[in-house]
């Protein structure tokens, strides 16, 4: 009974979920076609298919950070666990992608405690990774970038002290303890945050080249340096849109931040063209990915002919004698 009444309360947040990001695509559609008629149909596809290079990427952030917490998981119900949970983000607040990956993670044998942790941590770094990012791009393209975003410039020691896997593990402590959840059951170690922090970068690579796809047919100055200002912008623009956490996914604030950040480049009706296709794009990403995560959905461990291989992943870190977080 409980285990039907489980299924029924994911299978009625899913389909929230997807009436939400519907809804988004529906509202946004008009613009992003005429968007997507100036910049050319070949760029705009060029550009989703960055933005699903730069999604799978954060998956494998999400991962590497689970697995350093002590419970590796297969690429499969890592990704199905990961995609699904993250349409969550449709709906207003960032708790509920959470945690619909913290029910998701436990029924492929994860510990809830976990992957809640790992989810907490998995958005600190794309942050600290897009700071990052935006403080060594955006100064490099012009002296007035260099002036406007001097605050970003100012955060990279902070974020880089962050990173450091000592200081890391105790801001996570110091979080878990403010939330009252489970304490750390190890530190976090370098190669794990070197390999999480390595997908970020990469994923903030990939949402760069999509959004230069969609800004290079329309820039008239010819600027060499506007990829690493689009890499930038975009970079900048996600965190502000992301610190905003009552607005579903970054709407509306993600867009003005990228307006002013496309300035030296386009007027403000190009530049808010390209925003509203770029949030279509990363939409249709996310539901694109999200389709491929349903079908990755591993058997239950019940099923016969289960993935025995991806239940051992997870059976092999636990502590001899201690029961799963069920």
């Amino acid at each position: 009974m409980k285990q039907t009444l489980g299924r029924a309360v994911r299978a009625g947040f899913l389909l929230l979920a997807l009436v939400l990001l519907a809804l988004a695509l529906r509202e946004q559609g008009d613009e992003a076609l005429a968007a997507a008629r100036d910049v050319g149909w070949t760029a705009a596809a060029g550009s989703l298919a960055a933005v699903l290079v730069g999604l799978l990427a954060s998956a494998m952030v999400w991962r590497a950070l689970l697995a350093d917490l002590g419970t590796p998981l297969a690429a499969r119900p890592a990704l199905h666990v990961f995609f699904l949970g993250q349409l969550g983000k449709y709906v207003p607040g960032q708790v509920f992608a959470i945690a619909a990956q913290m029910e998701l993670g436990r029924s492929q044998g994860a510990p809830r405690s976990r992957v809640g942790t790992a989810s907490l941590l998995f958005m600190g770094v794309l942050v600290a990774a897009g700071l990052l990012t935006a403080a060594v791009a955006l100064p490099l393209t012009s002296p007035d970038a260099l002036r406007d975003h001097a605050w970003v410039l100012l955060l990279l020691p902070v974020v880089l002290v962050a990173l450091h896997p000592p200081v890391l593990t105790r801001l996570v402590a110091l979080m878990l303890r403010v939330l009252r959840r489970d304490p750390l059951e190890r530190a976090l170690s370098r190669r794990g945050v070197a390999a999480a922090l390595g997908w970020a970068l990469a994923m903030w690579v990939a949402y760069g080249v999509h959004l230069w796809l969609l800004v290079r047919p329309q820039d008239t100055q010819g600027r060499a340096d506007l990829l690493l200002l689009s890499l930038g912008a975009y970079a900048l623009a996600w965190t502000a849109g992301f610190l905003f956490v009552v607005a579903p996914a970054g709407a509306g604030v993600r867009e003005l931040a990228l307006i002013a950040a496309l300035a030296p480049v386009l007027d403000q009706a190009a530049a808010l063209a390209v925003a509203v296709l770029s949030r279509v794009l990363m939409t249709l990403g996310d539901l694109l990915w999200g389709a491929a995560g349903a079908a990755l959905r591993p058997r239950s461990r019940h099923e016969p002919g289960a993935d025995v291989a991806d239940v051992t992943s997870v059976r092999a870190v636990q502590q001899p004698g201690k029961a799963a977080d069920v």
